[in-house]
């Protein structure tokens, strides 16, 4: 009598029969074929939850199982519901089903009988059949993946870990399955710790460690129930969401004003300055890594000879003087930290006195501050941006008008390829080839400059839309800088100012951030001062 070996498989979790932990369809199927056919069935291997169209053969156990026990002669016939049980990788499960009968394994399947391998034609059906499979597994996947984009894009929640600042409410409404469906809310409480968050990290320079610190300190948990960890922040300082626009993938939802926790502006500034974190080059990196230290350009400025950043330690100065008597100084210090480590040949000094360049800084700073204009007015900003957006707008027109006749010139060359091999053309083949190359080349250039101009374009709405929170924000930070703490004033200045270099003799060479360029009304005698003495 011969030996029959079963596969079962389904490709999710929740096709599994609960309270069997079964796969009760196609096991009855399989043995009430086996009975008829006068077969005794021996092992079942049940996959369950394995795609046969994502997960390789090579990959999956129950059948890299059944080939050793093929090799191994302990079967005669392979018995499945549906032959694409086996796979549905349509330049991989053919040849696993030949390579079975290649070992004298017959491959059955109960719905569309013995596979065969006798003639070309048995290959040719052997491979449409699972091509065909592999289709409708492409044409599944691309409908869950349209549908999911769909529900992300009406800003529908479906499914998955639900963020911090947010909770699930009951919509009263059931799915096709008879579920209940549910929507995103802002939870209150949660919320408001989002925003401490937000604060801490842009107006005073926290990072996701001490942000860490204080929900655990105050007993949040993670939606999981775990404690804070300084990545749990970064994903909460990442998270679009908190802006209203619900996101998957490359698809964003309209902005859902319900789900909003953050402003747009917060949110920027929160990102640029976990980009600046991340930046290894200290020359380059202009928000300071860590504000906990207590002195206000310690890790912001940089040395002017070597480029390294400025730590700051307690110097003592200590001399005897003639009198026999001890002096004594305890006094804080930048200090050039390539220089005093030997690990470069800095030409510039070891120690900088901490007072004298904060002085010098807090003066340039206040200069700034006392020039601020009045409110920039909004209708005449609006109708100098409407018309700059015009001119872009005329420059793209004229660039597309010229891309579709550069477009058509390669279309009618192309056409002439056939002619010109023939020598029916009057282009030779090597003449036709620079000229079609070179129309190529300026369909590449002409779609360049329209891109760049587009994104000039997005960066310019961008900036339209952000100048009256900046104003705003400057004007506070103007109002409170005398009286903020370190922390708070290191933030303010490293917005305020791209760099701080500092050379022997005390010379400070300051840049500017140029986005504050329209709220001083002296900015270009600033700007002159920004090589300064301290």
């Amino acid at each position: 009598m011969e030996t029959v070996y079963t596969l079962y498989r389904v490709s999710t979790k929740q096709q599994v029969d609960k309270t069997k932990d079964d796969i009760p369809m196609q096991r009855e199927a399989c043995h009430e074929f086996a009975e008829k056919m006068g077969w005794t069935i021996g092992k079942e291997f049940l996959e369950k939850g394995v795609s046969g169209f994502k997960v390789s053969a090579n990959n999956r156990d129950a059948i890299q199982d059944l080939k050793a026990a093929a090799l191994n002669k302990e079967f005669d016939i392979l018995l499945v519901f549906m032959f694409d049980r086996i796979g549905r990788i349509d330049d991989e499960t053919p040849f696993i089903v030949e390579w079975f009968v290649k070992q004298g394994i017959r491959v059955w399947s109960v719905q569309e009988g013995e596979q065969r391998f006798e003639s070309h034609v048995d290959k040719l059906m052997n491979y449409i059949r699972f091509w065909q499979a592999s289709g409708e597994s492409e044409k599944t996947s691309m409908r869950i993946k349209t549908r999911m984009q769909q529900l992300k894009a009406e800003g529908s929640y479906t499914g998955g870990p639900v963020p911090f600042g947010y909770t699930l409410v009951n919509t009263g409404r059931l799915n096709k399955k008879g579920r209940e469906v549910h929507d995103l809310a802002v939870d209150p409480i949660e919320a408001d710790w989002v925003r401490e968050i937000f604060s801490k990290t842009v107006n005073e320079g926290y990072g996701t460690f001490r942000c860490a610190e204080i929900l655990n300190k105050a007993g949040m948990k993670t939606h999981k129930g775990s404690k804070f960890t300084s990545n749990s922040i970064n994903r909460i300082l990442r998270n679009k969401l908190l802006t209203g626009f619900v996101v998957s993938g490359d698809t964003e939802s309209p902005r859902m004003k319900d789900l909003q926790i953050i402003d747009d502006y917060t949110f920027e500034r929160a990102q640029r300055i976990l980009d600046q974190r991340m930046v290894k080059n200290e020359k380059t990196r202009e928000i300071a890594r860590k504000t906990k230290t207590k002195q206000l350009l310690s890790g912001i400025m940089v040395c002017g000879h070597c480029g390294g950043h400025l730590s700051t330690i307690k110097h003592t100065d200590r001399h005897t003087r003639k009198d026999g008597t001890e002096y004594v100084k305890i006094q804080p210090k930048y200090i050039c930290y390539h220089k005093s480590r030997g690990l470069c040949q800095c030409s510039g000094s070891t120690t900088y006195l901490v007072t004298r360049i904060d002085d010098a800084i807090c003066e340039l700073i206040h200069e700034m501050f006392e020039s601020i204009k009045e409110s920039p007015d909004e209708a005449v900003l609006k109708k100098n941006f409407d018309k700059e957006m015009a001119g872009y707008r005329a420059k793209i027109t004229k660039l597309e008008h010229e891309l579709g006749k550069h477009r058509q010139q390669l279309e009618k060359l192309e056409s002439e390829v056939a002619d010109s091999l023939m020598g029916n053309s009057q282009f030779s083949p090597d003449v036709l080839s620079k000229v079609i190359k070179s129309t190529e080349e300026k369909i590449s250039e002409t779609e360049a400059a329209i891109e760049t101009l587009n994104n000039e374009m997005t960066g310019k709405k961008k900036s339209m839309e952000s100048l009256k929170p900046m104003y705003d924000v400057f004007v506070g930070w103007a109002k409170e800088f005398d009286e903020a703490s370190i922390e708070r004033k290191k933030m303010i200045i490293s917005q305020l100012v791209t760099k701080i270099e500092v050379f022997k003799g005390y010379k400070l060479n300051v840049e500017l951030n140029m986005d504050y360029q329209e709220f001083c009304s002296n900015w270009d005698i600033l700007s002159m001062k920004s090589t300064i003495n301290a």
